[in-house]
């Protein structure tokens, strides 16, 4: 593939948009679904939970959210407008009934107060963090004390193998994620690895590491 081409899909996967946009959302919930349901799994969700989650794509995931525990309140931020749009039809439901919401934001300052929430989680995004720690913080002032924070990417060593990575990516391995943790306040609780069986871009099956993160305030 092209430089330019490579560079498109990297746009598209940091930011979802226009007609390919669709393909690359359906794309990522498919790809991404076995990290995302570990990651929720992994936050110990009670009833009446208010849970935040940082770049929800399609929001095809979401109802598995709502089997976890009864009573929750589900809140989404996304930087891609498509992908805000997308997650609402999907959930339409929820969003009438009052317990999801989705809201655009930079990327950068979360709209919410301190303390609003008693779990958060992130799946696939740390890579297009634009200042890491001081979002790392931002996520630290709204979660609740005691509250969990899930954080799951894939691993350095799977993701340099992808050619488009080299363009707009920060690529972590388990251990520079902790050292970024460990600049924070956050209680690392645990960290899991695994690896997975996922489709690449050209349809064989390829073997990919991901790590699980699960903080603490």
């Amino acid at each position: 593939m092209k430089t330019e081409e490579l560079q498109a899909i990297a746009s598209q996967l940091k930011n979802p948009s226009g007609e390919k946009g669709i393909e690359m959302g359906n794309m990522m919930n498919e790809t991404n679904i076995n990290m995302t349901r570990h990651s929720i799994q992994n936050l110990n969700i009670s009833n009446e939970n208010k849970i935040l989650e940082l770049g929800h794509g399609n929001g095809g995931h979401v109802e598995f959210v709502f089997e976890q525990a009864e009573n929750l309140k589900y809140y989404g931020l996304e930087m891609s407008e498509l992908m805000f749009q997308e997650a609402r039809r999907t959930n339409r439901n929820f969003v009438s009934q009052k317990q999801a919401f989705f809201t655009i934001y930079d990327g950068n300052i979360i709209p919410f107060e301190d303390e609003s929430f008693d779990k958060i989680f992130t799946v696939n995004t740390i890579y297009f963090w634009q200042d890491p720690e001081k979002f790392l913080l931002e996520i630290y002032r709204v979660l609740k004390t005691n509250g969990n924070f899930c954080l799951t990417f894939a691993e350095e060593s799977f993701m340099k193998t992808l050619p488009f990575t080299q363009f707009e990516f920060e690529l972590y391995s388990t251990e520079k994620a902790q050292n970024l943790i460990g600049k924070t306040a956050f209680k690392m609780v645990y960290t899991e690895s695994q690896t997975e069986k996922v489709k690449s871009k050209t349809g064989e099956l390829v073997d990919r590491a991901f790590t699980t993160i699960v903080l603490e305030k």
